[in-house]
């Protein structure tokens, strides 16, 4: 049997008790996964327990890094509730697919929630077919992002079909092409510009959407296959003019960039990627009368159209019947979870790993998840208190609160007051903005907090 998701009681815990201090919204359950790299050159090997037959696959193994490094990594699957906190994380070994660590961990916070409804909300990557049907059951629904080059000819047609478009403000009806052209430097289009128009297209058959499901062959190999089965879904396509001109305004940075090496370096020379430059060039091979065909570069003009059409245009699927704006707003908050991971990695330093126990791995992880639980609960707390502040003014004003002994008889703060320190004042009562402490009175504020 191989071991899947990497968890442990330690989350559960701290769900649990963390309702005490914040009331807890898992009405939306955000999902998203990340990886971590290691200061190693070496992955881990499989160790098979003799005694049960278990493999153990390691946890340091390479896959494909978001940093494309060289280095062995391990990805971490996190649920994150409606205000941004942090409900439950797993750790897996880098090589695996992140879509398979969704499912048993959301399992596990289903039974965490005693199987209380939630809209289970990811990116398109999280959101295959073996993820939406689970969530088709058992009261839960679904919200992903839904890729729309991966859609059907006739769904396609639909999107590029400029009818039954509808403003997302007012609801009233409207043409992407006419969205498409107004004079945007307009005062009076500029609430046209920072609105967009919708459309909303069912889908029940799951293969209209480009999805594909595991299948294992006769001699024990898998591969994917283009899924048959239907599925109740609906895809809510969006336009923005905005976000049409800031697509190509990065576009035309990268033709440009593309134009430059033709004009200045050898293409093969160039590192090839999917986003990368060199996609819009094209190798030409001409050759007369039997001679050796020669090389020559040039634009590709066809697939710089081909892009250009999707720009500015969106998409999600869903089960849900709610209206177009609520479903749009709940996608919109997805941000959170991608900020969770930058907190870990930037602020926590929660990278790079360099541990190589499996168990010192694990706890790594659990200690920086625990701090990223305190800090978001934290935050949670002053913003309702009506203060908002960054992560780097919360963080710093913590690393800072440090006293200093004075001559064995009274602490004397090395800080000075702060908006962060004052709010936090309101929230605890703690009365840390004073510039003398008594070791008595210290003692009493760290009894309070521990309790």
């Amino acid at each position: 049997r191989v071991t899947g998701v990497q968890t442990c009681a330690l989350p559960i815990y701290l769900f649990l008790h963390s309702g005490n201090i914040v009331k807890r919204n898992t009405s939306v359950c955000y999902f998203d996964c990340t990886n971590y790299y290691f200061e190693s050159e070496d992955e881990d090997e499989e160790y098979v327990d003799e005694a049960t037959g278990e493999i153990l696959k390691g946890l340091r193994r390479y896959g494909p890094s978001k940093e494309h490094r060289p280095n062995p990594i391990v990805q971490m699957g996190l649920f994150m509730d409606g205000n941004g906190i942090p409900i439950s994380m797993c750790i897996n070994p880098g090589s695996d697919n992140e879509q398979k660590c969704a499912v048993p961990l959301e399992e596990k916070i289903t039974k965490m929630f005693k199987n209380k409804q939630f809209i289970y909300c990811a990116d398109a990557g999280l959101g295959s077919l073996s993820i939406r049907k689970y969530n088709s059951m058992g009261g839960r629904a679904f919200i992903v992002t839904q890729s729309i080059k991966k859609l059907s000819d006739t769904l396609k047609k639909a999107v590029f079909n400029d009818y039954d478009y509808r403003r997302l403000s007012n609801n009233t009806p409207t043409a992407v092409k006419y969205m498409q052209e107004f004079d945007r430097f307009e005062n009076d289009n500029r609430p046209l510009y920072n609105d967009v128009v919708y459309k909303v297209l069912i889908a029940d058959s799951a293969v209209d959407v480009g999805l594909y499901e595991e299948k294992i062959l006769k001699n024990g190999n898998s591969k994917m296959v283009k899924s048959k089965a239907v599925l109740k879904q609906k895809i809510i396509v969006t336009f923005s003019r905005k976000m049409m001109e800031y697509q190509r305004h990065i576009r035309n940075a990268q033709i440009e960039r593309a134009k430059n090496i033709l004009k200045t370096r050898n293409v093969e020379d160039v590192k090839k990627g999917p986003h990368d430059v060199t996609r819009f060039i094209v190798r030409i091979s001409t050759g007369k009368n039997g001679e050796k065909a020669s090389d020559h570069y040039s634009l590709n003009q066809s697939i710089i159209d081909e892009e250009e059409k999707y720009d500015g245009y969106y998409a999600i699927a869903t089960n849900l019947d709610d209206d177009a704006k609520s479903i749009l707003d709940i996608n919109s908050k997805r941000y959170k979870i991608e900020d969770c991971f930058r907190i870990l990695k930037t602020n926590f330093n929660a990278r790079p790993v360099y541990h190589r126990n499996r168990n010192r791995i694990i706890a790594h992880f659990m200690s920086c998840y625990t701090a990223l639980l305190i800090y978001r609960l934290l935050e949670n707390k002053l913003d309702q208190y009506g203060t908002h502040f960054t992560t780097d003014n919360i963080l710093e004003t913590l690393r800072n609160m440090n006293v200093m002994n004075t001559q064995d008889s009274f602490y004397t703060a090395a800080y000075t007051s702060s908006q962060v320190c004052t709010s936090l004042n309101g929230v605890f009562n703690l009365g840390l903005d004073k510039k003398y402490y008594l070791p008595k009175e210290l003692n009493k504020k760290l009894k309070k907090i521990s309790n």
